[in-house]
């Protein structure tokens, strides 16, 4: 079990990246940039594939390896989750129970989580988003809102260690957030409710 953090050091943290082929590059590449330079190790997830195929805007981009496959990763082992859009992954993980389960588990121990664009699918699916305040790519709003969320429109927002952000242009905010949250460590208010 890893042991959590509740201090400013992000020196070792393990985040898990939970991707399906599909995934928009940036909202990878950018955030794992980001985790590497604040020492923090990113760990891409992937369900039944030892490599996962990124989406640049409109084209197939970058294959990645994957580091642990679904069938293999314990929540316990992670102090953070990040979750990036492209319409086909989030669209793809949603209709796996065992993703499902893996986003659902970080809530549950009030872990902090990242997502962006259309990554917000997972946590409609995941049933953790009611009475939060989010963002996302604008479609995902009816969505979200009937899942009980507090939709607003803005660059990056910021709700008891759940980081959310529109698109990739948000990127620079969301990678702050993000940073900050995972290095913040365990929130009470993170679980569902």
């Amino acid at each position: 079990m890893v042991a959590h953090r509740n201090n400013k050091n992000t020196e070792g943290l393990r985040i898990a990246i939970l991707v399906e082929d599909g995934f928009e590059l940036v909202e990878l590449v950018e955030p794992k940039k980001a985790m590497e330079q604040a020492g923090m190790k990113p760990v891409i997830i992937s369900p039944g594939k030892n490599q996962v195929k990124a989406w640049d805007h409109d084209r197939w981009a970058d294959s990645f390896d994957v580091d642990v496959r679904l069938e293999d990763a314990d929540p316990d082992d992670f102090d953070g989750l990040l979750v990036p859009g492209g319409v086909m992954s989030p669209d793809r993980l949603r209709m796996n129970p065992q993703a499902v389960q893996f986003v659902r588990a970080f809530f549950e121990d009030g872990k902090p989580v990242a997502s962006i664009c259309h990554g917000p699918w997972m946590l409609v699916e995941a049933d953790v988003v009611a009475d939060r305040r989010v963002t996302s790519y604008p479609l995902l709003r009816t969505d979200l809102e009937n899942a009980g969320a507090h939709w607003v429109d803005e660059e990056c927002v910021v709700d008891e260690g759940l980081v959310t952000s529109r698109k990739p242009a948000d990127l620079p905010a969301f990678n702050r957030k993000m940073i900050e949250e995972f290095a913040e460590g365990i929130h009470v208010g993170q679980r569902p409710k």
